[in-house]
């Protein structure tokens, strides 16, 4: 049996226990350890007191390890009791969860790394008049607790956090652009030969290009026309989606995007698509927040039914219910073996970029699953 020399260590916070019990075992395959009783996973301890405060623990020690704690705050069915109130933890719930953690460490560790797939506050990344900055405020509270990087999936705004805790701190942006095709591929009988990407935004065409670029097919976007002279849940809202780009007449076409927060905007694209006459309409986000709950559920399951789109792929980077799993156009992408691939890389001090480039795999997956239609 191979003998645990390395110094790499997990904290997995409450909020995403499932996900980080795939990551260790994917790293314990990885390194070769056969021991059933090993775990890279530091035991650990979030306290809530009656009055809502709390306390952060260490049940072990992280003493000149490289440590990497990961975190979901974007899950919404962790609780705790606040005046005998039963309260559902928020994403500022967990953030501040997470700097419990990190204090706990007192400065031992040799390095720390926090790995939070959906950045918090990724969407309030710049001003607007009289407003706070609540990305770069996060950010910067981070490196001051003595976080050496971040790791986190496809930022709303990368350009902003690096602008806010770059040179000092190191910031990890990969898209699970390659988890997502490899099933989309695995799963669809159609001609790839007649994909188009849809942009649903003018901020998501670098995202859409990407995507194109690794299936070698082009791109159309739309633009928002918005309302400025009101706001509606904290935001303009769209007056109409003006498309820019080829005709998609017949096309399979994927709307690719960060993230479906109520899902109206890309429910929307999708009915524009399906009026220009695509054939089918595929969703991809790399998270699935279902914002609005039953109502964002519910608006999925009518368009499904109008056949507006096929099915929605997205990632377990984020939590969604269960019951949401089972629903005939969801299929959830698991990223916690690219997750471990990308620990174990920056553990080992090896390049990164092997893991940020898939363009000859996803064509040979193309190739291999045209060659298995074709029997």
């Amino acid at each position: 049996m191979k003998a645990v020399t390395d110094n790499l260590k997990l904290i997995v916070m409450d909020n995403f226990l499932e996900f980080g019990d795939k990551v260790n075992m994917h790293l314990k395959k990885m390194r070769g350890i056969e021991d059933k009783n090993f775990s890279y996973m530091v035991p650990n301890l979030i306290t809530r007191f009656s009055s809502g405060e709390g306390k952060g623990q260490l049940l072990d020690s992280v003493r000149e390890q490289d440590l990497y704690i990961l975190s979901d705050v974007g899950n919404y069915s962790c609780t705790y009791k606040m005046h005998g109130l039963t309260t559902y933890k928020s994403p500022d719930d967990h953030f501040q969860d997470l700097k419990r953690v990190i204090s706990a460490c007192d400065g031992n560790a040799r390095n720390i790394s926090v790995v939070m797939p959906y950045l918090y506050e990724s969407r309030q990344h710049k001003k607007k008049g009289r407003e706070s900055l609540d990305l770069s405020i996060a950010l910067k509270e981070l490196e001051n607790l003595g976080v050496n990087r971040i790791i986190t999936f496809d930022a709303h705004n990368k350009d902003a956090c690096d602008n806010a805790i770059k040179p000092t701190t190191a910031f990890e942006n990969p898209y699970p652009t390659y988890s997502i095709l490899s099933a989309f591929i695995k799963d669809e009988d159609i001609d790839f030969s007649n994909l188009f990407i849809i942009s649903p935004d003018t901020g998501a065409v670098d995202r859409a290009r990407y995507y194109a670029d690794m299936l070698t097919c082009d791109v159309g976007i739309f633009y928002k026309r918005r309302d400025f002279s009101r706001i509606e849940n904290g935001k303009n809202p769209i007056v109409a989606h003006e498309y820019l780009g080829k005709d998609v007449k017949g096309k399979n076409v994927i709307v690719v995007d960060d993230m479906i927060s109520s899902g109206v905007s890309m429910i929307e694209v999708a009915e524009k698509l399906k009026e220009k006459q695509a054939a089918r309409v595929y969703l991809f986000a790399s998270f699935a927040l279902f914002s609005n709950g039953e109502e964002s559920v519910k608006l999925f399951e009518e368009a499904y039914q109008k056949g507006l789109f096929y099915k929605l792929y997205t990632t377990n980077l984020t939590y969604v219910e269960p019951k949401v799993k089972q629903l005939k156009w969801f299929r959830e992408v698991d990223c916690s073996k690219y997750m471990a691939k990308i620990i174990n890389t920056l553990n080992k001090q090896e390049p990164m970029t092997p893991l940020l480039n898939g363009k000859e795999k996803i064509l040979k997956k193309i190739t291999d699953k045209k060659q298995e239609m074709d029997k």
